[in-house]
């Protein structure tokens, strides 16, 4: 027999499918299980709830219906090991990224490697990072208040560094040069004016979204911080457009102070990030 709270998330499905929402029954689901507080795979273990849930239920439906992020909604998104909490204002990290994780975590680092997380955001690689690696120094860069403020909430208990700068401005933190064994970045890197689903263009911050013209001004100024700070034999990743793989990739050999550049899929198999490590003597 079909419960009310069952009823309520067909309905709610429906209306999301409608909105334009291609995770409807999922979002649906996942609504349902914050607003009675449990877990979405225990949905059906739940006795029947109040009208009070009903209420606040059809509410927070209508906001997804509006695109608001279902992640804002919520209040936090799950990435590799970890739950961040994440808000209006800061980038909401996305399942594509993973895989970049997940190549970062398959290498071999000294025994207290430094990590560095460029455009870290809410904190999400610098953070699963060093939930990999406990004993690294593992710092996070990004030139916004908010941003920061989400990364700290969600580096606290963790040996991570947040650091408030723009890594466009030449000459960044020199004390790093030649240092770091591990750079990882998702800096902004769609191309300006391409068009995006509401929930990144009416709630994600531009900011961090956009990279200029071809989506490769951050992108550049990434790789020539990579290409100072790694020590020789340091690795490197850089999430890039879907449109971009090459033009990245170019751009790490057309500085001759890689090798070992690789084009990387996301796990859709679409381009997602290049790898490339720091030449022995350079």
């Amino acid at each position: 027999m079909t419960t009310p709270l069952r009823r309520a998330i067909d309905s709610a499905a429906v209306a999301l499918a409608q909105a334009g929402i291609d995770s409807a029954r999922y979002d649906a689901e996942q609504l349902a299980a914050h607003v009675v507080g449990s877990e979405r795979g225990r949905l059906s273990l739940l006795e029947a709830p109040d009208d009070d849930f009903f209420t606040r239920y059809d509410a927070i439906i209508a906001e997804r219906s509006r695109r608001v992020p279902l992640q804002h909604l919520v209040g936090s998104v799950d990435f590799g090991p970890v739950t961040l909490r994440v808000g209006p204002g800061v980038f909401v990290p996305r399942p594509e990224t993973e895989a970049l994780l997940e190549w970062a975590i398959a290498q071999r680092l000294p025994a207290k490697p430094i990590i560095v997380d460029i455009c870290t955001g809410s904190g999400a690689l610098a953070v699963a990072l060093s939930r990999y690696w406990p004993t690294a120094r593992v710092l996070g860069i990004d030139d916004t208040d908010t941003a920061l403020e989400y990364a700290r909430l969600n580096s606290t208990g963790t040996a991570v560094e947040l650091v408030r700068a723009d890594v466009t401005v030449p000459g960044l933190l020199p004390e790093l040069d030649g240092q770091v064994d591990l750079v990882v970045a998702n800096p902004p890197y769609v191309p300006d004016g391409t068009p995006v689903e509401p929930e990144i263009s009416q709630h994600d911050p531009a900011h961090a979204v956009f990279g200029g013209p071809d989506g490769m001004t951050v992108i550049s100024a990434v790789v020539g911080l990579a290409a100072r700070w790694l020590r020789p034999g340091g690795l490197f990743a850089v999430e890039h457009d879907d449109t971009t793989s090459r033009q990245t990739a170019q751009l790490l050999s057309d500085t001759t102070l890689f090798d070992d550049v690789v084009a990387q899929q996301d796990l859709a198999g679409r381009p997602r990030f290049v790898t490339a490590r720091k030449r022995s003597g350079a």
